[in-house]
């Protein structure tokens, strides 16, 4: 994994990125299916004909327009829903991210987090300027976009202090929460014993 590149206050400095998932947290079960003679089992496709069978590697997606012809990946275009393309974010880990845009807790709980990386200095010997220690420590939060590869549009990232003293980046997407309600509440009403109702506890169906 590159190296991130980081600014705060002037000071430039390089971070390398180990993440962290629930297989270096929990462990993790690798399941290895086995045939009547103990071999390995390999995944195969079964084809739309019922009967041919694909191994690994020998399906593939291809693009091909309205027309029926073949079309490359690098001819294809992203756009909205107006129409008008759109223009793509290039790899975070390519220029120097600047540190100076805050964020609150708040802003923090407002994303679903899907992936957690725990920063170290980039080289022996190497450290965070203490600046950025001192605002970490102090509860200061920061948030950039981050694209690991570049693409049509960029995750949000925020630098944290774990409690450890460790800085760490959380990379999300913002959720939209939306409150929802009844627009009109059933009307309630009371039970009442009527003389047609203690009737029909005395019908004998035995009779029916």
């Amino acid at each position: 994994m590159p190296a991130l590149q980081l600014q705060f206050q002037g000071t430039p400095f390089a971070c390398d990125l180990s993440k962290i998932d629930r297989s270096k947290l929990y462990g993790y079960i690798d399941t290895e299916v086995l045939d009547e003679q103990q071999r390995p089992c390999r995944l195969a496709t079964l084809a739309a004909d019922g009967k041919t069978l694909m191994p690994a590697g020998g399906v593939a997606l291809a693009y091909v327009s309205p027309n029926g012809l073949w079309r490359d990946k690098s001819d294809l275009k992203a756009v909205n829903n107006e129409g008008a393309e759109i223009e793509p974010v290039i790899s975070t880990f390519k220029a120097a991210v600047s540190l100076d845009q805050p964020a609150t807790a708040e802003d923090l709980l407002d994303h679903s987090i899907r992936m957690s990386y725990l920063l170290t200095p980039e080289g022996e010997g190497a450290a965070f300027p203490p600046e950025l220690l001192s605002a970490l420590a102090a509860g200061s939060i920061f948030t950039f976009p981050f694209s690991y590869r570049g693409g049509l549009t960029a995750d949000t990232a925020f630098l944290i202090q774990g409690q450890d003293g460790s800085p760490w980046m959380l990379v999300g997407k913002k959720t939209n929460v939306q409150f929802i309600s009844f627009e009109q509440q059933a009307a309630l009403t009371a039970d009442t014993d009527s003389e047609e109702d203690e009737d029909s506890e005395d019908i004998d169906f035995g009779m029916m």
